[in-house]
């Protein structure tokens, strides 16, 4: 990272539920001795994206949990039972603090307890936190301070969160679903828009976007520009189209947004 104002955006996966050639979408935020970890994706390859990436889950001391659908959830046991591993051979120091609604919290609390050794659970409020947020509520993670909101999801209680990076840069996570009026407010003049983009419009037949209760990168990119966003970052795609996905999703998205468009791959880190 460039300097002590930069914070690095690292996308651990980019892909929706059921993809098979890219991880679930999850990501990391890094600055100089603050990194939050937010999602894990649905299961252990968590563990094998953080290493790619060259992040230690010793760096990690917050993870937010949008929702509790298994392709979120599911990685963040995983890195509740490293995390309790690594505190037991006292390879960890800290406090590893994990934030959600109250749903999310009580999923993850009860597959871990259901699932997981007795002396990893024993860590369960012994050096691993579980803090039920609430919606409009501001927090501190990782040492990023957070205002979480409730995105009116159709499917599943979800929450994204709006945050102020250290150089003054508004950041906001839409979470996986499309945007809701009632968050306008949290969403307006964002530095950095991260939302979802289950497939291009030009592809909705094959895909079937909108009976999923999702939007196209064509509808994120409208979106953007009603909302005056600088920078417009696409995740949680289909993975039928990685070969041309980059250039196809940012070249539809920018038919209604003049603003920069961002459609990383897996592993891809973005100075903010």
């Amino acid at each position: 990272m460039e300097t002590n104002e930069t914070t690095e955006l690292v996308m651990l996966g980019t892909g929706n539920a059921a993809v098979t050639q890219c991880y679930n979408t999850c990501f990391a935020l890094r600055h100089p001795n603050k990194t939050l970890l937010v999602d894990a994706g649905g299961g252990n390859g968590i563990l094998i994206q953080l290493e790619k990436a060259g992040i230690p889950l010793t760096d990690i001391h917050a993870m937010f949990i949008t929702h509790a659908h298994t392709d979120h959830i599911l990685g963040a046991v995983w890195v509740v039972r490293v995390v309790a591993q690594l505190m037991q051979a006292g390879k960890y120091e800290g406090t590893f603090h994990v934030y959600g609604h109250d749903k999310a919290i009580q999923v993850l609390d009860w597959i871990c307890r259901m699932t997981l050794p007795a002396k990893i659970v024993a860590r369960l409020g012994n050096g691993i936190e579980l803090h039920i947020v609430d919606n409009g509520m501001c927090f501190e993670a990782g040492s990023f301070t957070l205002q979480c909101f409730d995105i009116a999801s159709t499917k599943e209680k979800q929450y994204g969160f709006s945050t102020i990076l250290p150089d003054g840069k508004k950041l906001v996570c839409l979470g996986d679903e499309p945007y809701n009026e009632l968050n306008h407010d949290y969403v307006m003049g964002a530095d950095w828009l991260l939302c979802e983009a289950f497939c291009l419009y030009d592809d909705r037949e094959r895909f079937k976007p909108y009976e999923k209760h999702h939007s196209t990168a064509l509808d994120a990119g409208r979106l953007a520009s009603k909302l005056d966003v600088k920078n417009l970052l696409l995740y949680h795609t289909e993975d039928k189209t990685l070969a041309t996905r980059k250039e196809r999703y940012t070249a539809e998205a920018q038919q209604e947004f003049t603003g920069c468009v961002y459609v990383p791959d897996d592993l891809e880190k973005i100075i903010l």
